[in-house]
């Protein structure tokens, strides 16, 4: 089986409402998706969302590299064998994870698809039986935030994570008043997204949220300083957990060294697919270290393959997958049952990509064979 052609899509998701984070407001998710076909006629799709806060990557840029240099690299090869893939996409370019996770994705998707077994079976079989996502509460003023955590919990979700990093007197106000609005019992993560930057701003605000009762604290210091993100954990008794500054299996064996995080949030986007995900996985299994799989808010496509590894793996512990429940119109359907999304045991990502909807969404395209 070799690899016949590539279609990448330059597409771009339309947000239900704003998504607002701290260093960017977003109306609607650029995304790239790439359509692999065998010389067997099997399909594969993958997705990478670039966001150039986090790799360096742009829509423009991720669309570029994969249709002039790493589709073309590609053709004819086997899609099953993927560390030899892996292997090739680094020795054509540098870095780019983006570009190569959707790559690494529809690949995936091929070989469930040429077996018959979803991928969670080619990555260690089902371990965990559901998986439960938490709402996503973009930066807003207090109040508006504590009414939005209120509807969450009334439609059915018993987490939240609470978007900060703007002003740290007023994410103080902001978490204060979600936590008094849904009560004690009901967990949440914050996220800073790095908008704290330095340990002393983080600091100054984590003792000011003692009484809140946080599960989590997320990025607080800017990514490239793992050794402000050492010196918060060291001086609270929140639980840390590294996003940006995490991509590879360099800084992660810097945080393993250095004992600077809890928990890692691996994101196939950042890190370049699931086959080098489940390597960080199995890394951070080594190191005593707890996992989630994260999401660049990432369409029904990107979002069921980290749902395939979030349920084979042990050491992952949550997720963040929500992307298709935030879009008012996406490219293909994921099951949610708040605050429970399933996997079906169709082959591949277990997914019916609407081409259609995917032709609709498309601003530019290009087929590589």
């Amino acid at each position: 089986m070799n690899i016949k052609s590539i279609e990448v899509f330059a597409i771009r998701l339309p947000f239900i409402d704003p998504f607002i984070i701290s260093y960017h407001t977003y109306n609607d998710m650029p995304s790239i998706i790439v359509k692999v076909e065998t010389d067997t006629g099997i399909i594969g799709y993958g997705e990478g969302t670039p966001d150039e806060h986090v790799t360096g990557e742009t829509w423009e840029s991720t669309y570029a590299v994969l249709t002039k240099t790493l589709a073309p690299a590609l053709i004819g090869d086997n899609p099953f064998q993927i560390e030899k893939i892996h292997d090739k996409m680094n020795k054509v370019v540098l870095g780019v994870p983006t570009a190569k996770a959707a790559i690494d994705i529809a690949c995936y998707d091929i070989m469930g698809k040429a077996t018959n077994q979803p991928i969670y079976n080619l990555l260690g079989g089902q371990y965990h039986d559901m998986l439960e996502v938490p709402k996503v509460i973009s930066i807003l003023s207090p109040e508006e935030m504590a009414t939005q955590a209120k509807t969450a919990i009334s439609e059915g979700y018993k987490s939240l994570k609470l978007k900060v990093g703007t002003d740290k007197e007023l994410d103080f106000k902001r978490i204060c008043a979600v936590r008094a609005a849904v009560g004690s019992d009901v967990p949440i993560k914050v996220d800073a997204n790095q908008g704290w930057v330095n340990s002393y701003n983080t600091l100054y605000v984590l003792e000011r949220i003692k009484a809140c009762n946080v599960e989590l604290i997320e990025q607080p210091v800017v990514a490239n300083d793992i050794d402000a993100l050492l010196e918060v954990k060291q001086k609270t008794t929140i639980p840390i957990m590294i996003d940006e500054g995490l991509h590879g299996s360099k800084e992660l064996k810097e945080v393993i060294v250095k004992r600077a995080a809890d928990k890692i949030n691996i994101k196939l986007m950042k890190c370049g697919g699931l086959y080098p995900a489940t390597q960080l996985v199995h890394q951070a299994e080594l190191g005593g270290i707890d996992c989630q799989i994260g999401s660049m808010v990432e369409s029904a496509v990107a979002s069921a393959a980290g749902l395939h590894l979030s349920l084979a793996k042990k050491s992952i512990h949550s997720n963040e997958l929500v992307g298709p429940l935030m879009f008012s119109k996406d490219i293909a359907t994921l099951r949610y049952e708040l605050p429970y999304v399933y996997l079906s045991e169709a082959p591949g990502l277990g997914i019916e990509v609407d081409e259609q909807a995917l032709t609709e969404l498309t601003t530019e395209s290009m087929l590589i064979q």
